[in-house]
């Protein structure tokens, strides 16, 4: 067994080749691919023929639409990856070395869409048709971390693996989180862990932040872990103010900021709505203010290059966090940028870039366990530390399903190339410094539960 299929103990961070954690040193541990493949019982949608079918479930309407366009266009390069057509892509820069370009264990990739529009109801549904009836072995996708729980709990009831999309709230792998569900994408506590020492480098200790938030799962979560950590820094929480998912127009809830004695807005919205508010912000002329003698600033900490092109001039010198970005110098980066880029004419967002890993690590951990079981899938993403997917050494953490690996603080281009060169990397932070251990206080509640084979 080749050393890209090592996992790590629980508890334990790879480094070097040695597992560190809180409990000290943990003698690495390796997954028997033997295992299922030698009896492999009865699982959902098992395929009999040569293909295996894939369901991505992505917004193709509603205000993350642009997020939904991107990935199935990630999804469709990757499906054309393993089934060995295109250069390959990050397949040759990824560390495991399981996948072949034969589709996956020898059957063609061959996959069934779905529009969630970015309501949990609709993508349940859209999920629910492509298990029962397009016999989908393992659903992904999705730009918004409602519909994720949401899907995320009907997989894990129906029996499918769920490799989630673009979902940002700190509950789908914390009180939310379910044995047959898997997050690549960073979290709220990472994105705050990350961003607050920058905010406190760039704009100090003595700061009143104002929030405007999206009222649902991601918003709360990303705002309470923003909270958090700017309050550590010295900070002051002046209000927050939820905001329906389906507002477009902001500017009722941007005018009490003008007179509340903040000097800073954080707008925790996404996609199209982090475009309406920073707009309305904007218009408002917030960002001309000076309060309490500072300069007025803004802050977005779940950025996109999606957004800033939709923001276009109003990101300019703006804060956030992302979880990769198609200007990293990594092989694997790299290497999935050119392909993406070749084949659509510019380069991929944060979302694509997520959901094109999750499909090769499906698929890989599919060949290392010798099965679709979910079971036997989900053991072999346990703990499995891998490279070469861009952001650094990774690991899928195995009591909560969660990728950890280094996560990226940006600001937007004062004099930007082109107009997707719109936000530069300002600081990589290194795993180690949004590390969180599975009981953490926000991480709290809910039970991972056994894996569920649906059959």
């Amino acid at each position: 067994m080749t050393g890209s299929n090592k996992t790590i103990g629980r508890r334990g961070l790879l480094k070097g080749g040695v597992a560190l954690g809180a409990a000290g040193l943990a003698a690495p541990t390796f997954f028997d691919s033997r295992a299922y493949a030698a009896s492999d019982g009865g699982y959902l949608n098992a395929p009999t023929g040569k293909t295996v079918t894939l369901g991505f479930n992505v917004p193709q309407t509603g205000p993350y639409a642009d997020e939904g366009a991107d990935e199935l266009r990630a999804y469709k390069l990757a499906v054309e990856h393993l089934n060995g057509g295109g250069d390959g892509g990050m397949m040759n820069t990824f560390s495991s070395k399981a996948l072949k370009g034969n589709g996956i264990l020898g059957k063609k990739v061959e996959y069934v869409t779905g529009d969630t529009q970015t309501k949990s109801d609709a993508a349940r549904a859209s999920a629910k048709s492509m298990i029962e009836k397009d016999g989908a072995v393992m659903i992904t996708g999705g730009s918004s971390s409602g519909v994720a729980i949401a899907v995320q709990g009907l997989c894990q009831e129906a029996g499918v693996i769920f490799m989630a999309g673009l979902t940002h709230s700190n509950d789908t792998t914390g009180k939310d989180k379910k044995a047959n569900g898997f997050r690549h994408f960073f979290n709220g506590y990472m994105s705050g862990a990350a961003l607050a020492p920058v905010l406190e480098k760039m704009y100090g200790k003595d700061r009143k932040a104002y929030h405007l938030t999206a009222d649902y799962t991601w918003g709360w979560t990303q705002q309470e872990s923003i909270q958090q950590a700017t309050e550590g820094k010295g900070w002051e929480t002046v209000n927050n103010v939820l905001t329906p998912l389906a507002t477009t127009d902001f500017s009722s809830y941007v005018a009490p900021v003008v007179n509340s004695g903040a000097d800073v807005l954080v707008l925790n919205h996404y996609g199209g709505n982090m475009v309406n508010s920073l707009t309305s912000a904007v218009q408002f002329g917030l960002r001309d203010k000076e309060v309490n003698g500072k300069n007025f600033e803004i802050v977005v900490p779940l950025y996109s290059r999606l957004m800033a092109r939709g923001a276009g001039e109003n990101v300019k010198g703006i804060f956030g966090s992302t979880n990769w970005h198609w200007s990293l110098e990594d092989e694997g980066s790299k290497a999935f940028v050119k392909s993406f880029g070749e084949k659509y004419g510019f380069p991929p967002s944060q979302a694509a870039h997520t959901v094109y890993c999750q499909t090769l690590l499906y698929a890989d951990a599919c060949e290392r366990a010798g099965t679709f079981n979910p079971c036997g899938v989900g053991e072999a993403l346990e703990g499995f530390f891998f490279f070469g997917l861009g952001n650094g050494p990774t690991i899928y953490r195995a009591e909560d399903h969660q990728c950890f690996k280094d996560v990226l603080v940006v600001k937007g281009k004062e004099n930007p190339s082109s107009e997707f060169d719109l936000l530069e990397v300002v600081q990589v932070t290194p795993m180690s410094q949004v590390w969180y251990e599975p009981d953490h206080a926000m991480f709290a509640g809910g039970d991972l539960g056994k894996c569920n084979p649906g059959a």
